[in-house]
């Protein structure tokens, strides 16, 4: 599979299951590794995000927010690694919020810009629908971070991990099960139209 410059591929999923197993590195390593070392593995994750998507159709929304949280992450690390370690998953959620929520300011929004890889010119009915999607993934994000910063403020690195790496996915996973069957009615009912 090549990747073009409107779809990263390949990369993009690698750095996707290697942000999936951080929090899970932090919880087999925290205590082991210098917490510095794990603020490092972030900075990591995210300087790869930004290079994999630099030439993305949504990379003029995503580049700001991945390099806030890379400055975020950077300076909360140099202050206090242990609490760094614990709010990347937070930073990258109100990052992510920020993108899809700041998209909704100018055309094309979050949402557009990744479907424009397998529809490039959506209609005006598709293009309302695709900014209600892109509000929805931003107020989710919010709640997200949100829930984030309960387990790292309860103390029990197994929740927080469990909920970091395998709850939030899996809940964002019914998120896209679930937008992908409206879309599927969306556009039956336009075709009947």
């Amino acid at each position: 599979m090549t990747s073009s410059p409107n779809r990263p591929g390949l990369s993009v999923a690698v750095l996707g299951a290697l942000g999936l197993a951080y929090p899970f590195a932090v919880y087999f390593s925290l205590g082991r590794v210098p917490a510095g070392a794990l603020v490092v593995a972030a900075l990591a994750l995210v300087a790869g995000r930004l290079y994999a998507l630099r030439r993305a159709a949504a990379a003029r929304a995503l580049i700001p927010a991945l390099l806030g949280v890379f400055a975020l992450t950077a300076g909360l690390g140099l202050v206090e690694s242990p609490m760094a370690v614990l709010a990347y998953p937070v930073l990258m959620s109100l990052g992510m919020a920020a993108a899809f929520g700041l998209s909704l300011r100018r055309d094309p929004c979050l949402v557009e810009c990744f479907a424009m890889t397998t529809e490039p010119d959506p209609g005006p009915a598709a293009r309302a629908y695709m900014r209600r999607v892109s509000l929805v993934w931003c107020l989710f994000l919010l709640g997200n971070a949100g829930l984030s910063v309960v387990t790292a403020a309860l103390g029990d690195m197994a929740v927080w991990a469990l909920y970091n790496g395998l709850v939030a996915y899996v809940l964002m996973a019914i998120l896209f099960a679930v937008e992908y069957a409206v879309r599927r009615r969306v556009r039956a009912r336009e075709a009947l139209r």
